[in-house]
């Protein structure tokens, strides 16, 4: 979704969701998938993702054992493994600052040049929720073509969209099967997954070319 567009607003004032997909993620581990997650700091359920950090004890060294563990013996680890050091080992505990690292971090080794903004430093109404907040980050960063994840098909109409002038797009990715050692393949894992078993030149092409916009 990144590569498609020319501008990526990522939300930072909107409410942290307990058990998403926020501060975990599933990597490959003895050929089925496992869950890896950022511990966080005991809080309200009621904060925004940018009120939320990372709890005081959190060791890195723990994730990058695993991923160690996991992913030591993969074709590209040694390439690969520098770069989620520089992510985990970040050391502003913000979660929203930590996740916003990473984000900048994969796209600069993968050479994506999109330009990312939050949210938060957009002046519009930030009360508005849903599609109405969605249109007024649009309308406000003067956009005329917006792209949404192949999950809000049933959540937004385009012709709310074209009232603002904004061409509504989803985003669907085409299937991209890769060998995961001599395992059954699973799909859907962590971009740490992509990287391990890829080369830069081979994720770019899935990148350019793995998607269509309906």
């Amino acid at each position: 979704m990144i590569a498609s567009v020319d501008q990526l607003i990522l939300y930072d004032n909107i409410k942290y969701t307990k058990k998403g997909w926020i501060n975990r993620n599933r990597i490959l581990s003895n050929g089925v998938d496992a869950i890896f997650t950022l511990p966080l700091e005991k809080n309200s359920d009621f904060l925004q993702i940018r009120e939320r950090n990372l709890s005081g004890d959190f060791n890195p060294d723990k994730i990058l054992n695993k991923l160690k563990y996991s992913y030591g013996k993969a074709p590209f680890f040694n390439s690969a493994f520098p770069l989620i050091e520089r992510i985990i080992e970040y050391e502003n505990f913000n979660l929203f600052n930590f996740i916003f690292n990473s984000i900048n971090i994969i796209c600069q080794y993968l050479n994506i040049s999109t330009e990312l903004k939050i949210s938060s430093s957009i002046e519009i109404n930030h009360d508005l929720k849903g599609r109405d907040k969605v249109l007024a980050l649009c309308v406000e960063s003067k956009s005329d073509f917006y792209v949404n994840a192949i999950g809000g098909v049933d959540l937004y109409s385009k012709k709310d969209f074209l009232t603002q002038g904004i061409d509504l797009k989803f985003i669907k990715s085409k299937n991209f099967e890769y060998p995961q050692f001599d395992e059954k393949f699973i799909s859907s894992l962590s971009i740490v997954d992509v990287l391990m078993f890829n080369s830069v030149d081979v994720i770019k092409k899935h990148i350019d070319y793995g998607y269509e916009l309906i």
